[in-house]
């Protein structure tokens, strides 16, 4: 599928999955179990997707109607000096969330939550350091 059609398709569906969790949120009069939720998460997902098919949409309007801003724009997200700031702070950034995530995990199994959702975010903890760690090996071979 082409980028075009596939911006207006992710657009056509953000909208579709918004109008559906408000419809949901009110008719819906005493949801119980995973209908208290489905509402609000068809909302945000919507919300998300329309957004980014919006986001595309505009962008290749601007890029079709200024070649100049469009050159600029590509020279600029392919600088390598860009690219290096960019993957930098994603670095300072993966740093910080190690311990941030770990303190959070400490903090919510000290304050005796709900010990499914201790174990929920220790799974993503380990998932996130397990995925650093194969990246950081490959890397390591490769150079």
């Amino acid at each position: 599928m082409n980028k075009p059609v596939s911006s207006y398709l992710i657009t056509f569906a953000g909208v579709a999955i918004l109008a559906v969790g408000l419809y949901f949120i009110k008719t819906i009069e005493d949801p119980q179990g995973w209908l208290r939720a489905l509402p609000y998460i068809c909302v945000g997902l919507g919300a998300g997707m329309f957004g980014h098919g919006m986001g595309e949409i505009m962008n290749r309007y601007v890029m079709k109607h200024n070649p100049a801003a469009a050159k600029q724009l590509e020279i600029e997200k392919n600088d390598e000096r860009n690219l290096a700031i960019a993957n930098r702070a994603k670095a300072k950034a993966y740093d910080m969330m190690i311990f941030v995530f770990g303190a959070l995990i400490t903090a919510l199994a000290l304050m005796d939550i709900d010990l499914t959702m201790v174990l929920l975010l220790v799974c993503a903890y380990l998932f996130i350091v397990g995925y650093g760690t194969y990246y950081r090996f490959r890397y390591f071979k490769e150079m």
